[in-house]
């Protein structure tokens, strides 16, 4: 059974937007100040530079294979079945999506700890239970809950920015101070180090286009609708990041920032006065998005594998419900997994594997795209330079090199 195309481009802008940003801002930012200080925007910056040709590649490639399977589908298109590479590709991404649902849910317990005392597993199974209930009631429900929280999401950041103005205004200076630091602080090589660090992370932060993509099957006009929505996504999430981090780096408690386990709600209550409560309650409205994203692209993964039956995947997984249209065996079982991974998993080590596992994903979308682009360029999709998938490949295979780099010698894992 295929599923239903419900949503439009103003519904797939604050789907894409509300994922990404509760992922990257609400939860991820902590351990990038951590990694980088001062020099954390240069991270982003570094981070959206590996992912905007990634994202112009998915949305060239997701407009000529629009299916629910996102990557699957597409590697299987330029390059069959050889290797088992699309099978390969799928699980990986299903491994980011569940990964990643379960960082944002632990981001989400801290998040919750800040203001009340709740006991984390409790935390934790209520939500799956919540993320269960909105994404097997529909897509356009979903969506519709997306479009609400991302709206909250926007207003609770500039919030925050207009009350972090000061540490904002002050940031350049500490910056320059960073770069030109000798000795025991950040020196060059330690500023190389500390950026990379902290981009591997941020990377984490720019992985929703890969949603995004997925939602295919489910988009209204897809050709044009989806492409259009990348953009714009991609446009709104970036300019937030660079302008928060550089907020929380104009500060003089980063440590503090990073060891929060609310990073934005402290860093804009602590000196201003403003209550924590209303930033605390929308914030988690924000990350519920996020993790409700990750799950209904991991679940859609699942019963495109178990349609298909992909390498033996069941068939059971790919059954879809006819009042709901939504694949319910498949997010019952992604949710299974989040839960585990969320109560038993640090928070660092769960956004690492996720970047890691969608790194290598992309290398193979840019790769796909490569190849179709050689054998023909339809007319009524997004015609990229050839560049695009090229430089893609090449900045997401030198971030995994240079990540490998950092663990090894230990600079990555403090």
């Amino acid at each position: 059974m295929s599923l239903k195309r419900s949503m439009g481009l103003s519904n797939l802008i604050f789907y894409g937007t509300g994922t990404i940003l509760g992922a990257g801002i609400f939860v991820v930012i902590g351990e990038v100040m951590g990694k980088a200080g001062p020099l954390a925007p240069l991270a982003y910056a570094a981070a959206g530079l590996v992912a905007v040709f990634t994202a112009l590649s998915f949305a060239e490639i997701a407009a000529r294979v629009p299916t629910a399977g996102g990557a699957i589908d597409y590697v299987e298109k330029a390059f069959g079945t050889t290797w088992k590479l699309p099978t390969t590709a799928g699980w990986m991404l299903i491994v980011a999506n569940i990964v990643s649902g379960a960082t944002i849910t632990t981001g989400f317990v801290s998040y919750l700890d800040s203001f009340v005392n709740v006991p984390g597993w409790m935390a934790t199974s209520g939500l799956v239970v919540l993320l269960g209930v909105i994404s097997i009631a529909g897509m356009k429900q979903s969506a519709w809950f997306m479009t609400l929280t991302t709206g909250v999401g926007i207003v609770t950041l500039l919030v925050i920015l207009w009350l972090t103005r000061d540490s904002l205004m002050a940031w350049p200076g500490d910056f320059a101070a960073s770069l030109g630091e000798e000795g025991g602080g950040i020196g060059n090589a330690g500023a190389l180090s500390a950026i990379f660090a902290g981009a591997f992370l941020a990377i984490y932060s720019f992985i929703g286009f890969g949603d995004v993509a997925q939602t295919a099957e489910e988009v209204e006009d897809v050709k044009k609708t989806l492409p259009r929505a990348m953009w714009i996504v991609l446009i709104i999430v970036f300019l937030f990041y660079l302008a928060v981090s550089a907020a929380l780096g104009g500060r003089d408690d980063i440590d503090r920032i990073a060891g929060a386990d609310a990073p934005l709600v402290y860093a804009a209550t602590r000196d201003s006065g403003f209550p924590a409560l209303p930033l605390a309650i929308a914030s988690l409205f924000v990350i519920v998005n996020g993790a409700l994203t990750q799950v209904i692209a991991a679940s859609r993964l699942l019963m495109d594998m178990g349609r298909d039956a992909r390498s033996g995947t069941p068939e059971w997984l790919g059954r879809t419900n006819e009042t709901t249209n939504t694949p319910i065996i498949a997010t019952l079982v992604t949710l299974a997994v989040v839960l585990v991974l969320a109560l038993f998993v640090p928070l660092g080590t769960l956004a690492s594997g996720t970047s890691l596992a969608i790194l290598l994903v992309f290398i193979t979308v840019n790769a796909a795209l490569w190849k179709l682009k050689r054998q023909d360029q339809p007319d009524d999709v997004p015609n990229m330079w050839m560049i695009v998938p090229i430089l893609g490949t090449v900045f997401c295979t030198l971030t995994v090199i240079g990540q490998i780099v950092l663990w090894t010698t230990g600079i990555g894992s403090g």
